[in-house]
């Protein structure tokens, strides 16, 4: 296009001539006619109250030349707090880096004295320091971090002082109380003392089945306090699904809630966790008082409580702290343990990715059965912010409310929350200004409603933030030192490299996710499967990149530098933000009448955004087949046996269903016949 920015601006936003008189003001005496100089101005005119109209025209005018093959246009480039006072601008100019490309380069050069510094910037306190930061000669598989060394990370957490807000938690009703650092400390050891004080000893397994909850970032922290591993239990699940968890990580004890309040509902917990199996529970009363008659051997959360100071147990670095869950391509999900380095990387992650600083306060709806539940008590605490939590879902303008009442400054976000806050204006009358930045993880965001996130916002960033469970974080994301663009990685996360492989087994701009390890945070074992081979067996052989590490993700490597997200290589899926084997959908739904063979598998919206569940059924008689009726039926079996968050789409009846020669369900096929 020949027409300058400036005169399209004023022609598309005439229906506005109070904003186009204000964007002409800003724009006097600037020269410079490049989307990067003008848009941060335009946008700083736009405000959130203006119809969505308005600020897409404003947005299309200035990137009207843009190549698409980049991907996305930029809604945010870096302003001048984010380029001198970010953490990440922070560590270029302590150590001379001149820009976020030199800091990652750097990360990954010298790995060792990378994580040394981030121990040193974030405070990790030792009982007994490392010998070093990773014992060498390197086994990238095996890689053993802070030989020598003897630590519990709970103590990381508490470096705020007393008083310094730890949480703030929001009810529906609208109402904000702080719990102190010190009064989080305290219930924590107080934890610990009652853990021993029923037998409990160092090294057992203590599984927590709660909604995110002060009590239970307490709980959490207290269980690794006295050297015990958390075994992490989502509250949405159902009893089969606990009953496995438990299972696996061999909890000799559950912590968990009488029930759970939504929308004026009371939802059972504890009673889906006895129905599951579980040895002995301890029991919080949600409203102070139980709502539920215990079993004999189980004990009220008051009444559990010990009253003595109990020392903290000093660890070894790769110690089991917590034993999470995340899906496999067949049946169980792959137990993968977090040791006392894994938070570490989180803390990483959320210093230099989504620059939480001291101060901030840091909101991520989400469960400690998922890894961000984990993430945010550590990503916050030992970078000395405030956890922010809501007793609700945040779905409406209550939430929108606790948000700016609570001062966040970092909101995490998963798309589908996003879609559902479009659509209901969420957050028309609410004050986003504390916020500096968005964190979205989970699903494949839709570009249209992260645009419109962000102009409710002022035109914060959103930091995309993609990983796993096996990582401690992530693996590919942003950064407040480059221009981000919504459903787009501005780059692979510090520490971490990685190589994008074909269907021909080469590096190329487009494929399947490989990572190159070691880094602090990477798993290197499973409980209940061979880490080496789910891992490391028949990679692909490059060897000037060296030993790479499977992922799963598929990944696009734009014009630009940038990433965006292609879905999975496996056949595993991304439902509301939770990561599920097509295997566990099709164990459950398998159950329905009429059902001779079926197939789960995850669809994307033509306009981009979380994924859809689709099944695929070959009938028993296929003369009686109702697809309506057959919807209804595997949806209550979803809800009933693995999580009522789990949404099915479709079910659409086929023939046959298309296999390889070594009968492997051909999902690709699948795919492109529900997308025709």
């Amino acid at each position: 296009m020949d027409t300058p920015i400036k005169e399209r601006l004023q022609i598309a936003l005439r229906p506005w001539l109070d904003v186009c008189k204000t964007i002409e003001h800003a724009l006097e005496g600037i020269d410079d006619d490049a989307p990067q100089a003008l848009w941060p101005r335009v946008a700083a005119c736009l405000s959130p109250m203006l119809p969505d109209e308005c600020h897409l025209a404003a947005h299309r005018a200035v990137f009207a030349d843009w190549d698409d093959n980049k991907g996305p246009a930029p809604t945010w480039f870096p302003d001048h707090d984010a380029l001198t006072q970010s953490n990440a601008a922070q560590f270029c100019a302590g150590l001379n880096y001149a820009s976020w490309n030199d800091l990652h380069a750097a990360s990954i050069a010298d790995r060792p004295a990378f994580w040394s510094e981030m121990i040193r910037r974030l405070g990790i306190r030792f009982a007994t320091p490392p010998t070093a930061i990773l014992a060498q000669p390197a086994d990238p598989c095996q890689p053993n971090w802070l030989p020598g060394a003897e630590l519990n990370i709970t103590q990381s957490c508490f470096s705020l002082s007393e008083e310094t807000p730890a949480i703030r938690w929001g009810k529906e009703d609208g109402t904000i109380e702080e719990w102190s650092c010190q009064k989080l400390q305290s219930l924590a050891a107080q934890i610990t003392s009652g853990l021993r004080s029923i037998g409990l000893v160092p090294g057992d397994t203590v599984a927590i089945d709660m909604p995110m909850t002060p009590e239970s970032v307490a709980i959490y922290l207290g269980i690794i306090h006295a050297g015990m591993a958390v075994v992490s239990v989502a509250d949405s699940f159902a009893p089969q699904e606990i009953a496995t968890r438990l299972r696996i990580g061999q909890a000799k004890l559950v912590v968990t809630q009488d029930v759970i309040a939504r929308k004026g509902k009371q939802l059972p917990l504890y009673t889906k966790v006895v129905e599951a199996g579980a040895r002995r529970c301890v029991v919080v009363a949600r409203d102070g008082q139980l709502a539920v008659d215990l079993r004999p051997d189980d004990i009220a959360f008051d009444a559990f409580l010990g009253d003595c100071e109990c020392p903290v147990h000093q660890a070894s670095p790769e110690d089991t702290i917590n034993i999470l869950f995340s899906s496999g391509t067949t049946g169980d999900p792959k137990a993968i343990p977090w040791s006392h380095t894994t938070p570490i990387k989180c803390a990483t992650d959320g210093h230099l990715h989504l620059d939480i600083r001291p101060g901030d306060v840091v909101c991520w709806p989400t469960n400690l059965g998922w890894m961000m539940g984990p993430w945010l008590i550590f990503a916050a605490l030992m970078n000395r912010a405030t956890i922010a939590l809501f007793d609700g879902a945040p779905m409406g303008q209550a939430f929108a409310k606790f948000i700016e009442g609570a001062q966040v400054t970092m909101l995490g976000i998963v798309p589908s929350m996003v879609k559902n806050w479009r659509a209901t204006d969420a957050f028309k009358d609410a004050d986003l200004a504390a916020i500096r930045c968005f964190g979205s993880t989970g699903e494949c965001s839709n570009s249209d409603d992260y645009f419109w996130l962000s102009s409710r916002a002022g035109y914060r960033p959103v930091i995309e933030y993609c990983g796993g469970t096996e990582i401690g974080g992530a693996y590919i994301t942003g950064n407040l030192l480059q221009p981000q663009a919504p459903s787009t990685f501005s780059t692979p996360a510090v520490g971490t490299d990685l190589v994008l492989i074909n269907e021909s087994g080469q590096a190329d701009d487009q494929g399947e996710t490989f990572l190159i390890p070691p880094s602090i945070g990477m798993s290197t074992k499973l409980l209940n499967r061979d880490h080496h081979e789910v891992y490391y067996d028949n990679c692909p052989d490059l060897p000037e990149v060296g030993l790479l590490r499977r992922h799963g993700d598929r990944l696009v490597k734009l014009a630009s530098g940038y990433f965006r997200a292609d879905g999975r290589a496996d056949d595993t899926m991304n439902l509301g933000g939770i990561k599920v084997s097509s295997a566990e959908i099709e164990q459950a739904v398998g159950q329905a009448e009429n059902v001779k063979d079926v197939a789960a598998v995850s669809i994307p919206p033509v306009q981009g955004g979380p994924d859809g569940l689709v099944v695929f059924v070959v009938a028993l008689d296929p003369q009686h087949v109702n697809e309506a009726d057959t919807l209804k039926e595997m949806r209550g079996l979803i809800r009933a046996t693995i999580n009522p968050l789990f949404h099915l789409t479709r079910v659409v009846f086929v023939p046959t269903m298309p296999r390889t020669a070594s009968n492997k369900i051909m999902r690709r096929k699948l795919r492109a016949f529900a997308l025709d």
